[in-house]
Protein backbone atom coordinates (compact mmCIF):
# COMPACT_ATOMS: atom_id res chain seq x y z
CA UNK A 1 0.00 0.00 0.00
CA UNK A 2 2.90 2.37 0.78
CA UNK A 3 5.91 1.36 -1.35
CA UNK A 4 7.70 4.53 -0.30
CA UNK A 5 7.31 5.44 3.37
CA UNK A 6 8.97 8.83 3.11
CA UNK A 7 11.74 10.84 1.49
CA UNK A 8 14.22 12.94 3.45
CA UNK A 9 16.84 15.17 1.83
CA UNK A 10 16.92 13.01 -1.28
CA UNK A 11 17.03 9.77 0.73
CA UNK A 12 14.16 7.37 0.07
CA UNK A 13 12.91 4.92 2.70
CA UNK A 14 11.08 2.01 1.09
CA UNK A 15 8.42 0.15 3.06
CA UNK A 16 9.73 -3.24 1.98
CA UNK A 17 13.28 -2.60 3.15
CA UNK A 18 12.14 -0.90 6.36
CA UNK A 19 10.01 -3.82 7.53
CA UNK A 20 12.58 -6.35 6.38
CA UNK A 21 15.27 -4.69 8.49
CA UNK A 22 12.85 -4.20 11.40
CA UNK A 23 11.90 -7.87 11.37
CA UNK A 24 15.52 -8.98 11.18
CA UNK A 25 16.55 -6.76 14.09
CA UNK A 26 13.58 -7.65 16.32
CA UNK A 27 13.57 -11.38 15.62
CA UNK A 28 17.36 -11.66 15.65
CA UNK A 29 17.75 -9.75 18.91
CA UNK A 30 15.09 -11.85 20.64
CA UNK A 31 16.65 -15.06 19.35
CA UNK A 32 20.14 -14.09 20.54
CA UNK A 33 18.78 -13.11 23.97
CA UNK A 34 16.87 -16.40 24.19
CA UNK A 35 19.97 -18.46 23.45
CA UNK A 36 21.99 -16.53 26.00
CA UNK A 37 19.23 -16.83 28.61
CA UNK A 38 19.09 -20.61 28.29
CA UNK A 39 22.68 -20.85 29.51
CA UNK A 40 23.93 -23.37 26.98
CA UNK A 41 27.50 -22.36 27.64
CA UNK A 42 27.84 -20.57 24.31
CA UNK A 43 29.91 -17.39 24.20
CA UNK A 44 28.37 -14.16 22.95
CA UNK A 45 30.89 -14.11 20.08
CA UNK A 46 29.67 -17.52 18.86
CA UNK A 47 26.03 -16.44 19.04
CA UNK A 48 26.78 -13.15 17.25
CA UNK A 49 28.70 -14.96 14.50
CA UNK A 50 25.88 -17.47 14.07
CA UNK A 51 23.37 -14.63 13.77
CA UNK A 52 25.51 -12.80 11.21
CA UNK A 53 26.06 -15.84 8.98
CA UNK A 54 22.40 -16.85 9.24
CA UNK A 55 21.11 -13.43 8.19
CA UNK A 56 23.66 -13.06 5.40
CA UNK A 57 22.92 -16.50 3.97
CA UNK A 58 19.16 -15.91 4.29
CA UNK A 59 19.42 -12.73 2.22
CA UNK A 60 21.61 -14.37 -0.41
CA UNK A 61 19.49 -17.51 -0.63
CA UNK A 62 16.14 -15.74 -0.79
CA UNK A 63 17.30 -13.36 -3.52
CA UNK A 64 19.11 -16.07 -5.48
CA UNK A 65 16.02 -18.30 -5.65
CA UNK A 66 13.84 -15.36 -6.74
CA UNK A 67 16.29 -14.50 -9.51
CA UNK A 68 16.44 -18.12 -10.68
CA UNK A 69 12.65 -18.44 -10.72
CA UNK A 70 12.28 -15.13 -12.58
CA UNK A 71 15.46 -15.31 -14.64
CA UNK A 72 13.86 -13.76 -17.73
CA UNK A 73 13.26 -10.54 -15.75
CA UNK A 74 16.99 -10.11 -15.17
CA UNK A 75 18.42 -11.48 -18.41
CA UNK A 76 18.47 -8.07 -20.10
CA UNK A 77 19.38 -6.08 -16.97
CA UNK A 78 21.51 -8.29 -14.66
CA UNK A 79 22.39 -5.44 -12.26
CA UNK A 80 18.73 -5.15 -11.34
CA UNK A 81 19.03 -8.35 -9.32
CA UNK A 82 20.75 -6.30 -6.60
CA UNK A 83 17.75 -3.95 -6.20
CA UNK A 84 16.25 -5.86 -3.28
CA UNK A 85 14.36 -2.76 -2.07
CA UNK A 86 12.04 -3.33 -5.03
CA UNK A 87 10.92 -6.62 -3.48
CA UNK A 88 11.77 -10.07 -4.69
CA UNK A 89 12.92 -12.44 -1.98
CA UNK A 90 11.73 -16.05 -1.82
CA UNK A 91 11.47 -17.10 1.81
CA UNK A 92 12.24 -20.74 1.08
CA UNK A 93 15.55 -19.87 -0.58
CA UNK A 94 16.64 -17.92 2.47
CA UNK A 95 15.37 -20.55 4.89
CA UNK A 96 17.13 -23.46 3.21
CA UNK A 97 20.47 -21.71 2.80
CA UNK A 98 20.39 -20.13 6.28
CA UNK A 99 19.59 -23.47 7.96
CA UNK A 100 22.30 -25.25 5.98
CA UNK A 101 24.95 -22.63 6.79
CA UNK A 102 23.86 -22.48 10.45
CA UNK A 103 24.05 -26.26 10.86
CA UNK A 104 27.53 -26.35 9.31
CA UNK A 105 28.64 -23.55 11.65
CA UNK A 106 27.15 -25.23 14.72
CA UNK A 107 28.70 -28.59 13.89
CA UNK A 108 32.08 -27.03 13.27
CA UNK A 109 32.02 -25.37 16.69
CA UNK A 110 30.34 -28.30 18.45
CA UNK A 111 27.18 -26.40 19.36
CA UNK A 112 23.88 -28.19 20.22
CA UNK A 113 22.19 -28.07 16.83
CA UNK A 114 18.65 -29.17 17.70
CA UNK A 115 18.48 -27.09 20.88
CA UNK A 116 19.50 -23.93 19.05
CA UNK A 117 17.15 -24.60 16.13
CA UNK A 118 14.29 -25.05 18.60
CA UNK A 119 15.13 -21.78 20.33
CA UNK A 120 15.35 -19.77 17.12
CA UNK A 121 12.50 -21.25 15.04
CA UNK A 122 9.72 -19.21 16.70
CA UNK A 123 11.61 -16.02 15.91
CA UNK A 124 11.98 -17.01 12.26
CA UNK A 125 8.18 -17.07 12.17
CA UNK A 126 8.09 -13.66 13.84
CA UNK A 127 10.55 -12.29 11.29
CA UNK A 128 8.29 -13.67 8.57
CA UNK A 129 5.42 -11.62 10.00
CA UNK A 130 7.38 -8.37 9.58
CA UNK A 131 8.71 -9.42 6.19
CA UNK A 132 5.23 -10.03 4.77
CA UNK A 133 4.06 -6.66 6.08
CA UNK A 134 6.90 -5.29 3.98
CA UNK A 135 5.60 -7.26 0.99
CA UNK A 136 2.16 -5.75 1.54
CA UNK A 137 3.72 -2.30 1.65
CA UNK A 138 5.60 -2.86 -1.62
CA UNK A 139 2.75 -4.72 -3.32
CA UNK A 140 4.84 -7.77 -4.18
CA UNK A 141 3.58 -11.33 -3.57
CA UNK A 142 0.06 -10.14 -4.35
CA UNK A 143 -3.00 -12.35 -4.72
CA UNK A 144 -5.53 -13.23 -7.38
CA UNK A 145 -8.61 -11.15 -8.04
CA UNK A 146 -11.38 -11.56 -5.48
CA UNK A 147 -14.83 -10.20 -4.67
CA UNK A 148 -14.45 -10.94 -0.97
CA UNK A 149 -15.05 -7.95 1.31
CA UNK A 150 -11.47 -7.97 2.63
CA UNK A 151 -9.94 -7.78 -0.82
CA UNK A 152 -7.46 -4.92 -1.27
CA UNK A 153 -7.02 -2.55 -4.20
CA UNK A 154 -3.56 -1.13 -4.88
CA UNK A 155 -3.48 2.34 -6.42
CA UNK A 156 0.05 3.65 -5.84
CA UNK A 157 1.96 3.76 -9.14
CA UNK A 158 5.11 2.63 -7.32
CA UNK A 159 3.39 -0.55 -6.17
CA UNK A 160 4.46 -3.90 -7.62
CA UNK A 161 0.90 -5.25 -7.46
CA UNK A 162 -1.77 -5.10 -10.14
CA UNK A 163 -3.48 -1.74 -9.84
CA UNK A 164 -7.15 -0.90 -9.68
CA UNK A 165 -8.55 -4.39 -9.01
CA UNK A 166 -9.55 -6.10 -5.75
CA UNK A 167 -6.95 -8.74 -4.84
CA UNK A 168 -6.53 -11.37 -2.15
CA UNK A 169 -4.19 -9.83 0.48
CA UNK A 170 -1.97 -12.90 0.40
CA UNK A 171 0.83 -10.92 2.05
CA UNK A 172 -1.38 -10.40 5.10
CA UNK A 173 -2.55 -14.02 5.05
CA UNK A 174 1.05 -15.13 5.37
CA UNK A 175 1.90 -12.43 7.91
CA UNK A 176 -0.94 -13.60 10.15
CA UNK A 177 0.14 -17.19 9.62
CA UNK A 178 3.68 -16.32 10.71
CA UNK A 179 2.37 -14.56 13.82
CA UNK A 180 0.12 -17.51 14.69
CA UNK A 181 2.99 -19.98 14.26
CA UNK A 182 5.21 -17.79 16.45
CA UNK A 183 2.64 -17.70 19.27
CA UNK A 184 1.97 -21.43 19.04
CA UNK A 185 5.65 -22.38 19.10
CA UNK A 186 6.32 -20.11 22.08
CA UNK A 187 3.45 -21.88 23.91
CA UNK A 188 4.67 -25.31 22.78
CA UNK A 189 8.27 -24.72 23.90
CA UNK A 190 7.49 -25.44 27.55
CA UNK A 191 5.72 -28.65 26.58
CA UNK A 192 8.07 -30.09 23.98
CA UNK A 193 8.80 -33.80 24.22
CA UNK A 194 12.21 -33.92 22.50
CA UNK A 195 14.90 -31.68 21.03
CA UNK A 196 14.02 -30.78 17.48
CA UNK A 197 10.26 -30.82 17.98
CA UNK A 198 9.84 -27.04 17.77
CA UNK A 199 11.91 -26.62 14.62
CA UNK A 200 10.18 -29.58 12.93
CA UNK A 201 6.79 -28.15 13.88
CA UNK A 202 7.79 -24.84 12.34
CA UNK A 203 8.72 -26.54 9.06
CA UNK A 204 5.50 -28.57 8.99
CA UNK A 205 3.17 -25.69 9.90
CA UNK A 206 4.77 -23.14 7.60
CA UNK A 207 5.06 -25.52 4.64
CA UNK A 208 1.43 -26.62 4.95
CA UNK A 209 0.12 -23.07 5.25
CA UNK A 210 2.31 -21.81 2.43
CA UNK A 211 1.12 -24.62 0.12
CA UNK A 212 -2.48 -23.41 0.39
CA UNK A 213 -1.68 -19.69 0.27
CA UNK A 214 0.17 -20.32 -2.99
CA UNK A 215 -3.17 -21.27 -4.55
CA UNK A 216 -4.32 -17.66 -4.05
CA UNK A 217 -1.17 -15.95 -5.33
CA UNK A 218 -1.61 -13.90 -8.48
CA UNK A 219 1.94 -12.65 -9.08
CA UNK A 220 4.17 -14.38 -11.65
CA UNK A 221 5.07 -17.79 -10.18
CA UNK A 222 7.80 -20.22 -11.04
CA UNK A 223 6.16 -23.57 -11.75
CA UNK A 224 7.60 -27.05 -11.36
CA UNK A 225 4.57 -28.39 -13.20
CA UNK A 226 3.18 -25.56 -15.34
CA UNK A 227 -0.14 -24.28 -14.05
CA UNK A 228 -0.38 -26.99 -11.42
CA UNK A 229 2.40 -26.97 -8.80
CA UNK A 230 4.52 -23.88 -8.18
CA UNK A 231 8.15 -24.06 -7.12
CA UNK A 232 7.17 -23.00 -3.60
CA UNK A 233 4.48 -25.67 -3.40
CA UNK A 234 6.97 -28.31 -4.47
CA UNK A 235 9.40 -27.18 -1.77
CA UNK A 236 6.52 -27.18 0.73
CA UNK A 237 5.79 -30.83 -0.04
CA UNK A 238 9.47 -31.76 0.19
CA UNK A 239 9.72 -30.14 3.64
CA UNK A 240 6.32 -31.08 5.07
CA UNK A 241 6.41 -34.83 4.48
CA UNK A 242 9.76 -35.60 6.20
CA UNK A 243 8.95 -33.11 8.98
CA UNK A 244 5.67 -34.89 9.72
CA UNK A 245 7.42 -38.27 9.63
CA UNK A 246 10.18 -37.13 11.99
CA UNK A 247 7.67 -35.65 14.43
CA UNK A 248 5.76 -38.92 14.51
CA UNK A 249 8.86 -41.11 14.69
CA UNK A 250 10.70 -39.14 17.41
CA UNK A 251 7.57 -38.78 19.53
CA UNK A 252 6.94 -42.52 19.71
CA UNK A 253 7.51 -44.14 23.13
CA UNK A 254 10.87 -45.91 23.25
Amino acid sequence: MFPILFRLDGFTVYGYGFFLILGTVVAGTLAVLKIRKKGLGISFERVADLFFYSVLSAMVGSRALFVLINFDLYRQDPLRMFNIWEGGLVFYGGLLLAVSVSILYMRRHRLPVWKILDLTSPFVALGLFFGRIGCYSAGCCYGKETSLPWGVTFTDQNSLARLGVSLHPTQLYEALMGLAIFLYLIWKEKRKAFDGQISLLFLLLYSTGRFFIEMLRGDPRGFLIEGLISTSQAIAIILAIPSAFMLFYLNKPR
